[in-house]
């Protein structure tokens, strides 16, 4: 692939190490980038990190050699302000298997674009990433070359002239397999955007208990799934004053998941937004990836990227929501509107935490975000009930 407009390309790693396969695809690991939770740099990959590695490229080659060609799958993805951010996969997949059919299609299912059919989660999990891949990327007319991660991913900021609303962006893998994913661009007035958590706020999903995740997440059917009663409504009513302002749904789920997701949110009327989720397996420093981590180093690109929206950030007194929006406000004060905490019933909490009623620290947490001056804090049992909140307080009509 030769791009058409002439750019420095863009790339989110590099090659080290490891060897190539008989088409030049990078078949050893991607050199990433590693530092410490207190910044210092981290000389070597965690040894789950790189026997995961030598798996992944052992089974690269193997199914490369049976003709499998390198496949991408588009995210839905958000940007202003001459700028979007890109969210991609590469994967391994057999010629006979059509895009749509892969089981990573239909992340973006909530985004208005045709819905993928449902599937066993199992599925999404079972895939063959490929790391160091090229990828090329049509937007607004200019064109990109990125690169994969050691995960198959791309995550990348690239320049883009467009206007505010959806679009489409057309993704292209190094065997010339192509894809549409769309990003949504927020025009540069003041507004007021949602940044929602998934489990157990607009998902019945009772996390983080690992048998009853498990069932929920490989073999319970999509279409059993159930959701919080009301939420979508409040949602809605939330952005009846601001139609154009983003929704954001973060979790600390893996991205193998984004297709279950995004059905889900489509098929329960939820507004379409950027789903932000993890990889899953080992990270680059450790066995298992902080999943607080990923949602306040989110949280805090949300506010460099958008810096023109002030957000209500919705979740539930399950887990640490409570904390992480409490650190939020305190550090951010002017760019959070309100929060929104949904109470769990004791049966949930005891599937949560072990305990039936909310800890004392998520107490703490939701009192002393409630303490910032002009700030809402509301919680309910529903969307329902917080919806009737947001009125009292003037957040929703």
């Amino acid at each position: 692939m030769t791009p058409r407009h002439a750019e420095a390309p863009a790339s989110t790693g590099s090659a080290a190490g490891g060897g190539s396969d008989d088409d030049g695809l990078r078949a050893g690991r991607v050199t990433p980038r590693l530092e410490n939770p207190d910044g210092s740099p981290v000389q070597r990959l965690h040894v789950a990190a790189r026997l995961e590695d030598r798996f992944d490229a052992v089974l690269a080659r193997v199914l490369r050699r049976r003709g499998w060609t390198v496949r991408v799958v588009g995210y839905a993805g958000y940007g202003s302000g001459g700028k979007v951010r890109v969210l991609a996969r590469t994967l391994l997949a057999s010629p006979t298997v059509r895009q749509r059919d892969l089981p990573d299609a239909g992340g973006g299912a909530q985004t208005g674009e045709r819905p993928a059919p449902t599937v066993r989660g199992w599925r999404s999990f079972f895939t063959a990433p490929v790391a160091g891949a090229p990828v090329e990327v049509e937007v607004g007319g200019r064109t990109h070359r990125l690169t994969t991660d050691r995960g198959g991913y791309v995550d990348a900021m690239v320049d883009a002239d467009l206007a505010p609303g959806w679009h489409d962006i057309t993704l292209t893998s190094v065997d010339d397999a192509r894809t549409t994913a769309r990003v949504v661009v927020v025009g540069p007035e003041p507004t007021v955007g949602i940044v929602s958590d998934i489990d157990d706020t607009v998902m019945v999903t009772r996390l983080p208990r690992p048998l009853v995740a498990a069932w929920n997440v490989f073999v319970r059917h999509e279409n059993a799934r159930e959701a919080v009663p009301g939420m979508s409504r409040l949602y809605r009513a939330l952005r009846a004053d601001h139609p154009g302002a983003p929704v954001v749904y973060l979790s600390t789920g893996a991205w193998n998941a984004a297709p279950a997701i995004g059905r889900f949110l489509r098929r329960h009327d939820y507004p379409a937004g950027p789903l932000l989720l993890t990889d899953w397996g080992p990270t680059n420093t450790g066995l298992f990836r902080s999943g607080p981590r990923h949602k306040v180093s989110e949280l805090r690109r949300l506010f460099v990227d958008l810096p023109q929206v002030r957000w209500v950030l919705v979740g539930d007194d399950g887990q640490h929501d409570p904390q992480i929006y409490a650190g939020a406000v305190e550090h951010h004060p002017d760019r959070v509107e309100a929060v929104l905490i949904r109470r769990l019933t004791a049966g949930e909490h005891v599937l949560a935490h072990g305990t039936p009623l909310a800890t004392p620290e998520q107490e703490e947490s939701e009192e002393r975000a409630d303490d910032q001056p002009g700030l809402d804090v509301l919680t309910g049992d529903d969307g329902e009930q917080l919806l009737q909140r947001a009125r009292e307080a003037g957040l929703a009509r």
